[in-house]
């Protein structure tokens, strides 16, 4: 079953050095998107209520993106499995919005886009935004 990309983005009031810490780190990520997260060369492991994930980093760029890929799926050619995590800076406001690219089946997209809402507003409770 093919997955759907979509998109959301939020708007976090967080300087774009600070969130891209808790973006792209171990101790970040673990703030807000995952219990705990461990990291060995490129493959970050992200542990939640009893069960681990890996995901490889795939590319960043600092104060601007992560891309991640699971490795679960890795196996999978068609690379609809990786999450990305995008701060933009609007160019007249200076707003930071936080722009979240991941995939899902069809039926779960809702379910997908839920959860995010759900790490993000974690994520601007740690940001204090």
């Amino acid at each position: 079953m093919d997955k759907i990309k979509f998109e959301r983005e939020y708007l976090v009031n967080a300087s774009k050095g600070i969130l891209y810490n808790c973006l792209s780190t171990p101790s970040g990520l673990s703030e807000w998107f995952a219990d705990d997260v461990n990291i060995r060369k490129d493959v970050y492991t992200f542990f939640w209520d009893g069960s681990e994930e890996d995901a490889r980093l795939l590319t960043k760029k600092r104060d601007e993106y992560v891309k991640f890929k699971w490795l679960e799926s890795e196996e999978d050619e068609d690379d609809k499995s990786f999450f990305e995590m995008r701060i933009k800076i609007d160019a007249l406001t200076g707003e930071t919005a936080l722009i979240v690219t991941d995939f899902a089946e069809e039926d779960e997209v809702e379910e997908a886009e839920l959860l995010w809402d759900s790490q993000i507003d974690k994520l601007k409770r740690v940001l204090g935004s």
